[in-house]
């Protein structure tokens, strides 16, 4: 499956049996629909091929999550540039959002809608492929180096929600403590 992504190929049944050199009923056993197969694909491409839903996992296990999208470059290059890839990320959007509001949902609290969402979206991206690919491609980054960056981001975000209370995100960062 990461091969054929990695190439470009469309990620279907029939696709996977060729590459595998297998039946196309023997890949619908393992994989009986397309669902099961994205699943498959982004559990290959993800450590522990799951979202992580402690901000000790997130945050301790960043440094593994970049390095093996590392490993797999070329399919995650495709997998965040093509129309099977979105299909493939998007079929993790509903536990992705359940564990990413898990996770900050205290931190969030004091904020109305839409910022609550709002918030968790800018520290969920702070852990995801399109920071891996933009780091590694823009900045030669290696994965200690973008886990830093990222750990450092989310560090940051969350300090400013612990002293923001209520203020909307639209009127920028909160005050430091002790500042006036």
């Amino acid at each position: 499956m990461i091969g054929l992504m990695a190439n470009g190929d469309r990620l279907n049944h029939d696709a996977v049996a060729e590459r595998a050199g297998v039946s196309r009923r023997t890949v619908y056993r393992y994989f009986p629909d397309q669902d099961a197969l994205r699943h498959a694909a982004w559990a290959r491409m993800s450590p522990g091929g799951r979202v992580p839903d402690t901000l000790d996992d997130l945050l301790g296990g960043l440094e593994e999550r970049f390095a093996k999208f590392d490993r797999n470059a070329a399919a995650m290059t495709v997998a965040l540039a093509s129309a099977d890839g979105r299909a493939m990320r998007n079929q993790m959007k509903p536990e992705r959002k359940r564990a990413y509001r898990g996770m900050f949902g205290p931190a969030v609290q004091s904020l109305a809608e839409p910022d609550r969402t709002w918030a968790i979206a800018a520290i969920q991206l702070m852990s995801s492929g399109f920071v891996w690919r933009e780091m590694r491609d823009q900045w030669d980054m290696d994965a200690h180096g973008m886990a830093t960056a990222a750990n450092w981001a989310i560090d940051v975000l969350l300090a400013d929600l612990r002293r923001r209370g209520d203020k909307p995100l639209a009127e920028g960062a909160a005050d430091r403590e002790g500042d006036s």
